[in-house]
């Protein structure tokens, strides 16, 4: 019997294609040992082209790890030698190697970045706001969101962390009155700890950061459950709810860059912190809670990378079937079943997912249930064909192709302005 625990070594002849986006089932990733790969994706996004990886690079890890579909297509430019690392292989690769680890979880980290600074800016409706702000002025943005919203406790928070970080910022002098007209209202609100701190607990709704703060730490969930939101076109996206073992702001550790997103608790949690110093030696003595890191960057990336080739389909309603089309793929279902479907989450938890406004989910929920293949019900999605739900996705998508192209094809033709 061969031995579970060796890494496998693979080669291909110049042309081969590695794997393919779209296939199913990934079950290991691949290190480049000799040769070039290169690496396309069927929606090239602004800012972003063919990449050509050469020995030391690695492929495949999204899609393994996330145990999801291939989100991207790989091409032996040369012929190339390649390592293969299965799922349950990779703990013992990253103890024998932690700085494979730091590699692999660093640019999952900068891909996911990228990946959500797009969707972000994709998904904003107004034309005339060309700039997003990133990084600590974006505190403020947070802040005055949740002050409009009568969320008094959050705006305290994000109050808090933007005098704190621009205290001679272009909005101090509105950020700081804000915070005396608060301080009655919240009562105590904690923005600050203990550094070096191993446990923290949390109240519900307790904001643990904001969108644009800074932070050195990232957090393990060991009771409860935490919300991770993001402001969207000025209004709250629910991007996921994380649990017990789940992890989260490790983007802010690895690369040393702002939050990307706002945590809040859901409800009561205790919550174990990992600071940059504890970091690394952490990679070697608890392999198995970063291949659980390395997992969720995995998944949160596929999902966003879906989410952007939603981008292509134009109407309201084809982004619905096609939001339905990731939770069946996300949730490993068979695509070609003609079957039912009861979906878990609800149409308020796809409508908010979707960024619409709520007098436009019922107008879209409406919209949706001409279709007899679909019904919703107390708030329960239920389609009586999984197999529909694809076509009518394809179907969407395929018609945002279309527009697209006579877009691009009348800019051709007609004259700059």
């Amino acid at each position: 019997m061969p031995d579970q625990s060796q890494l496998g070594v693979v080669n291909y002849k110049r042309g081969s294609y590695v794997v393919v986006e779209g296939k199913q089932k990934a079950d290991c990733f691949f290190i480049i040992r000799q040769g070039k790969v290169r690496i396309s994706r069927e929606v090239e996004l602004e800012g972003e082209s063919e990449e050509i990886l050469a020995p030391g690079d690695f492929f495949g890890v999204i899609s393994t790890m996330s145990s999801q579909s291939h989100i991207e297509t790989a091409l032996a430019v040369t012929d190339v030698v390649l390592i293969t690392v299965r799922p349950h292989q990779y703990a013992q690769l990253i103890q024998r190697n932690s700085q494979v680890a730091i590699k692999i979880l660093t640019q999952l980290s900068s891909r996911l970045r990228f990946l959500d600074r797009t969707h972000t800016r994709l998904s904003i409706h107004d034309g005339a706001r060309a700039i997003l702000v990133y990084g600590p002025p974006r505190l403020f943005d947070v802040a005055e969101y949740y002050f409009g919203q009568e969320q008094y406790k959050q705006a305290f928070y994000a109050y808090t962390k933007y005098v704190n970080a621009c205290p001679d910022g272009e909005h101090a002098a509105v950020a700081k009155s804000r915070l005396e007209e608060l301080a009655e209202r919240v009562g105590e609100v904690k923005t600050e700890h203990a550094k070096g701190e191993l446990s923290r607990t949390y109240r519900k709704d307790d904001m643990l950061f904001a969108e644009g703060e800074l932070g050195d730490e990232f957090f393990v969930i060991q009771r409860g459950s935490v919300r991770i939101t993001k402001l969207v076109d000025g209004k709250e996206v629910l991007l996921t709810t994380l649990k017990c073992g789940d992890t989260f702001g490790e983007m802010a550790v690895l690369e040393s860059k702002p939050r990307a997103a706002n945590a809040l608790a859901a409800e009561n949690c205790s919550i174990m912190v990992v600071n940059k110093n504890s970091f690394e030696p952490m990679i070697k003595d608890q392999p198995q809670l970063v291949t659980r890191i390395t997992t969720l960057l995995a998944e949160r990336i596929w999902f966003v990378s879906k989410q952007l080739e939603m981008t292509l389909i134009n109407s309201p309603l084809g982004k619905i079937y096609g939001a339905l089309l990731i939770q069946l793929e996300k949730n490993g279902i068979n695509l070609d079943s003609p079957g039912p479907h009861t979906f878990s989450f609800s149409w308020g938890d796809l409508v908010n997912m979707l960024g619409f406004p709520e007098k436009e989910g019922i107008i879209l929920m409406d919209e949706l249930q001409r279709d007899k293949n679909i019904q919703v019900r107390d708030g329960v999605i239920h389609a009586n064909s999984i197999h529909s739900v694809v076509k009518q996705t394809e179907y969407h998508r395929k018609m945002g192709r279309i527009a697209k192209a006579k877009q691009e094809s009348r800019s051709k033709i007609l004259p700059p302005e």
